[in-house]
């Protein structure tokens, strides 16, 4: 059994962290990338833990077969993204784990200012805009792909690492670094790196750091930013 609700002053009782990883190339090259790992890792923001994660490698359509560099780079085979599925598919199986999630723990995503008194508010997290603002966001668009309207909001914990802590991290294992924390696993492997993302979000937490959404591709306004905002609340992001 978990703690019913969030931990203390937090919004969420829930973070869905998510690390992706994408074709790249060793010189600067004119080809749009492709997401090639999707991991998703749930935080309970009571307790800590991660209590469920989703995770499939998905195939490159654009540019099939994955450079030296983005092997060496990800730890990624062309092997693993040839038994991968399509973005669209896994898009699929990532809204059906969501759905699941949300009928086995009682969550829902603040849609429209509303929210049911007795649920447990979720929210995603990435480290910087580039996971759910660039990278799927445009390839979505490109291959005409309907996404999950959850994933139009999220909290960047670069820029709310940065207020909180008054000092620029450099990525994600030097932030860990100057709060104590051994990275655990591999560096660019998403599943890793969401795990670890996860574990600061937690660290953050019990320093005090209230997670508050940072980023909206919808034009609406009250709970969450317009697109063309970044911060929602004024740092620094503390609870008093």
């Amino acid at each position: 059994m978990r703690d019913a609700g969030p931990a203390a002053g937090q919004f969420f009782s829930f973070l869905i962290i998510i690390d992706f990883e994408s074709t790249c190339w060793k010189e600067r090259r004119s080809y749009d990338q492709e997401i090639i790992e999707f991991p998703a890792v749930l935080l309970n923001t009571s307790t800590g833990k991660i209590e469920s994660e989703f995770h499939t490698y998905v195939q490159p359509q654009e540019h099939p077969i994955l450079s030296d560099f983005c092997t060496e780079l990800t730890g990624i085979k062309q092997v693993q993204v040839e038994a991968g599925v399509p973005l669209q598919i896994c898009l699929s199986w990532f809204s059906r784990w969501l759905e699941s999630l949300c009928k086995e723990k009682n969550i829902v995503f603040v849609k429209d200012n509303v929210c049911p008194p007795t649920a447990c508010l979720c929210a995603f997290v990435t480290w910087s805009d580039w996971d759910l603002g660039i990278c799927l966001q445009y390839e979505c668009k490109r291959k005409q792909i309907c996404k999950p309207q959850e994933l139009n909001r999220w909290i960047d914990l670069r820029a709310t690492y940065k207020l909180f802590y008054n000092r620029k991290p450099k990525g994600l294992n030097g932030a860990l670094q100057d709060l104590g924390i051994e990275f655990s696993g591999r560096e660019h492997s998403g599943l890793d790196d969401a795990r670890n993302t996860a574990h600061l979000a937690w660290r953050m937490i019990t320093d005090g750091c209230l997670m508050k959404v940072t980023k909206s591709l919808d034009l609406v306004s009250g709970f969450f930013l317009d697109s063309g905002s970044t911060v929602l609340h004024p740092s620094p992001y503390r609870l008093r």
